[in-house]
């Protein structure tokens, strides 16, 4: 149902565009949530769109990251810029249906999620 993309290697400082794509219905109905763990972390939560457009981010991404739905509405962005050796993680999307602002950065809401992709910053 969800397949995310655009990890890689890059520098402190660097960008790097995360994709996930969804199926038609979850892409369109569902709130999309980006969560990340690192080395050792529990997973946590990093953005989410929920199916009205409104965006929600972590206080350590505010202001750095943005997330932001495709014009074909299934597929959902995140842009990382100014990124920091901290934000090396695996990142996953998630989609739910039953998302409310309580349990927005709970894993437990979310039951479609992608596989990961792997995001590491470098000094």
């Amino acid at each position: 149902q969800l397949q995310a993309s655009g990890g890689g290697s890059v520098q402190v400082g660097g960008s790097l565009r995360l994709s996930c794509a969804a199926s038609d219905r979850t892409g369109s109905s569902y709130t999309i949530t980006w969560f990340r763990q690192g080395p050792g972390k529990e997973r946590e939560f990093v953005a989410a769109v929920r199916y009205s457009g409104t965006t929600h981010y972590a206080d350590s991404v505010k202001g750095r990251f943005t997330i932001s739905r495709g014009a074909a509405k299934n597929t959902v962005y995140l842009q990382l810029n100014n990124l920091k050796p901290e934000d090396t993680a695996v990142y996953y999307c998630a989609a739910g249906g039953g998302v409310i602002l309580s349990n927005l950065r709970d894993v437990a809401a979310y039951g479609y999620w992608g596989q990961g992709t792997l995001v590491t910053v470098s000094s």
